[in-house]
């Protein structure tokens, strides 16, 4: 109908209609709003379970908002009765807006929830920014003549802290007075989400620096570098983001650290020497290319250090089995036969390789020493499993089921031993949180389920604390306290985002993905926050350092 003419007599509204969505829109719109609003709320975890995390949230409500703007988009389109040359003009608007953000902007990075951070597509990334590793090993204070490294009682040489589980056990931060620390020095730094290892007054961790992988020292006091270790190397995705993100092992004066592609460098720490290094990939007969698409957002896991070995993830598939089909991996307990090894053991001193342990794709969580009986072991997170095997040959003691994926639904938190006979577990993507006991008959193994909660503590690449009985942990970005001998939720306040934890004490330091450090009691009465500050700016993965008095923090900037 012609607009410009009057409407016949009787139906005077039939003019506006046509400018106007009709009934079955609003009701389209209306029912994705509500859809919408159950999702936001976490109202549709009541119909579908616990697999909906914020990330998935946050999917759902890009597809639904989506929807939404496509219905109004194609009734303007077929059914509205503007102008054909309006429609032919907000069509192309649309396009042009559509190809033109294409073209100028790029997804710099993505929140642990999946929220995307944009940037100009011809902005170089800050890491390429910064002096090459190169560079800053020739601005190093130490330059041909060694510092002193000497162990102190306040170092924390190792991914966690000092013993590994993310808790510091001996000493208590004075919460009587606002937690206002003083900035001692602040400094750009390569991209990654590496943490620090202390030894001294030394401080080691690894970063991204244009296109090589570096190793970095410096000063706890001045913040200045003093060496710098490099291999031309470069992990980047768009949803793991840039650089390595595992942390050093410090031991005996002797830095022991792994980047996200496969590189193993032992260095000595008072010289920035190279003693050894080797690329577990090629080592391993590695498929690079199908090993960087199974293990998506790049190797996490930081070197377990014994007496005389170096531990780490191993991988696969190896191009030596690649006729060998994935169901046969679980049919044999010889790693040396399999597409896949869990662990590589190389003599700390040398670098040879000393045993290879497990038959399955590697996670992103980190091997660690435990005691079984009266015998030391070696715990992992594998990719669809958790297992024990044994310190000096790699024979593997017992495994259980831990589903996951490494190219999905990752696995990424550290088991943690409770007793003798018991280990806590926990991970995102609707697993949740679980207490298993493991008992041995003669030489066989049973592992089972105390109790398994997949609404409970859904650390998605962070990892808990435990204190008296109860675990603290960032659930989803919220912090939580469970009960462990009961599997019973204590209080789940505060939203922190995907950040990190260390306890102190009593006291838990929350490093928040925005880059505030907060302090809470670890009790599982109700929480208060006692205190914040803005350590950083921007999003921060990376765990948090206390060496002495100076805790140390990063991200990526």
């Amino acid at each position: 109908m012609n607009p410009t003419l009057p409407a016949p007599e009787g139906d005077s509204s039939l003019v506006t209609r046509h400018f106007i969505p009709p009934i079955k829109i609003w009701v389209t719109l209306a029912s994705l709003a509500t859809a919408t609003v159950l999702v936001r709320y976490g109202w549709l975890e009541v119909v579908i379970g616990d697999v909906i995390d914020q990330a998935v949230r946050n999917i759902i409500t890009l597809i639904l908002s989506f929807t939404g703007c496509l219905s109004l988009f194609i009734w303007f389109i077929r059914e509205s009765d503007f102008r054909p040359v309006i429609k032919k003009s907000v069509t192309a608007g649309v396009v042009v807006l559509v190809v033109l953000a294409l073209a100028v902007l790029r997804i710099e990075r993505v929140s642990g929830d999946l929220v995307p951070q944009f940037a100009f597509r011809w902005q170089a990334r800050n890491d390429a920014l910064l002096p090459s590793a190169a560079t800053l090993a020739s601005l190093g204070n130490i330059k041909k003549t060694s510092s002193i490294w000497n162990a102190t009682p306040d170092d924390s040489p190792c991914f966690l802290g000092p013993q590994g589980t993310a808790s510091i056990d001996g000493i208590e931060l004075d919460t009587t007075r606002s937690l206002s620390p003083r900035c001692i020095w602040k400094r750009p730094i390569g991209a990654g989400w590496s943490g620090f290892a202390t030894y001294g007054s030394h401080a080691v961790t690894l970063e991204q620096r244009g296109n090589d992988e570096a190793i970095t020292c410096y000063s706890i006091a001045t913040g200045e570098p003093e060496w710098a270790v490099s291999v031309p190397a470069r992990h980047e995705t768009v949803l793991g983001g840039i650089g390595p993100r595992s942390t050093p092992t410090i031991d005996d004066g002797i830095v022991y650290a792994t980047g996200a592609t496969g590189w193993l460098h032992t260095i000595e720490g008072s010289t920035g020497e190279v003693l050894w290094r080797k690329d577990i990939v090629a080592d391993l007969g590695i498929d690079r290319a199908a090993h960087a698409a199974a293990v998506a957002w790049g190797r996490a896991g930081s070197p377990l250090v014994t007496e005389q070995l170096v531990i780490v993830p191993a991988g696969g598939p190896r191009t030596e089995f690649d006729a060998l089909e994935d169901d046969a991996d679980k049919t044999t307990l010889d790693p040396k036969l399999s597409r896949y090894i869990s662990l590589v053991a190389y003599d700390r001193t040398s670098g040879d390789q000393k045993w290879v342990a497990g038959t399955e794709q590697i996670s992103y969580a980190s091997p660690q020493l435990i005691r079984i009986d009266d015998r030391k072991a070696v715990i992992t997170v594998n990719e669809g499993h958790v297992a024990a095997y044994e310190i000096t040959t790699g024979n593997q003691l017992w495994q259980s089921v831990w589903p996951g994926h490494s190219n999905s639904d990752a696995s990424c938190s550290q088991p943690h031993i409770l007793a003798s006979d018991r280990f806590f577990i926990s991970k995102g993507y609707g697993i949740g949180s679980a207490v298993f006991s493991f008992s041995q008959s003669k030489s066989n193994w049973t592992i089972k389920p105390v109790w398994q909660q997949s609404n409970l503590l859904k650390t998605k690449f962070t990892n808990v604390s435990i204190h008296n009985g109860y675990a603290y942990g960032l659930s989803d970005g919220i912090l939580e306290c469970v009960e462990l001998s009961s599997g019973k939720r204590m209080w789940k306040k505060g939203r922190y985002g995907q950040g990190q934890l260390l306890r102190v004490g009593a006291t838990l330091l929350i490093q928040a993905e925005s880059g505030d450090v907060v302090a809470v009691p670890a009790t599982p009465d109700k929480p208060v926050e006692l205190s914040r500050f803005p350590a950083l700016d921007g999003q921060t993965w990376n765990n948090l350092c206390l060496s002495g008095n100076n805790l140390l923090v990063r991200n990526a900037e």
